[in-house]
């Protein structure tokens, strides 16, 4: 797991599936995560429906955000936040190839704690300031520096990454930026040569 992650925004879903479809026509999405707060679950089904037939075409891991029952009926991953549930829960019910990710804010406890539970990868975040999550707190890149001298599974880092600003971030050890407006808050014809442009970072 190394690369570009990219996560859903709140596009109508046609649009969406267009954006999706650019970005990972490219070949260059390491993961992409479902996170679609403002749709109902009942329509949320629906959608992870179609773009698992996506991401199923370009080989891509769908990781579901905060809901193991979702990830349970499609067969795919999940993303738990740190009030979303246990993670021996969701490797128990998902299996043991399962990617299952976790929410460590600024903390290596908290990372540490997840993967003796056994997260595939651990989250940090917020590293810059973030539309998506403006509550959240910036973190810098010290806690990046120190969880990679301690942790031997995939670091995830967000929060108002862009090609821009993620250089020091990887070079940091960050194994995967997760990303939102950086691509989706794009035209989809102009999406392909973004995710290039990030793909030169790794």
């Amino acid at each position: 797991m190394r690369g570009l992650y990219l996560i859903t925004n709140d596009d109508p879903l046609d649009l969406l599936l267009q954006k999706l479809q650019a970005a990972m026509s490219t070949r260059q999405i390491a993961l992409l995560q479902y996170r679609r707060k403002k749709v109902e679950k009942i329509e949320q089904t629906v959608e992870i429906g179609s773009i698992l037939a996506l991401t199923e075409r370009y080989d891509v891991p769908l990781i579901i955000n905060d809901d193991l029952d979702q990830a349970k009926q499609f067969s795919v991953h999940v993303h738990l936040g740190q009030d979303d549930g246990s993670i021996q829960k969701a490797r128990a019910l998902l299996g043991s190839e399962a990617i299952i990710g976790r929410t460590c804010l600024n903390s290596l406890e908290l990372a540490e704690q997840a993967i003796a539970e056994g997260a595939s990868y651990v989250a940090f975040g917020a590293i810059y300031g973030s539309t998506t999550k403006p509550e959240a707190k910036n973190i810098g890149l010290s806690v990046i520096q120190q969880a990679r001298q301690h942790i031997d599974v995939p670091i995830c880092t967000i929060g108002g990454l862009t090609a821009e600003n993620s250089e020091p971030v990887i070079a940091a050890g960050a194994d995967l930026c997760a990303v939102v407006s950086d691509i989706l808050a794009l035209d989809v014809a102009h999406i392909p040569e973004r995710v290039d442009a990030w793909a030169k970072l790794f």
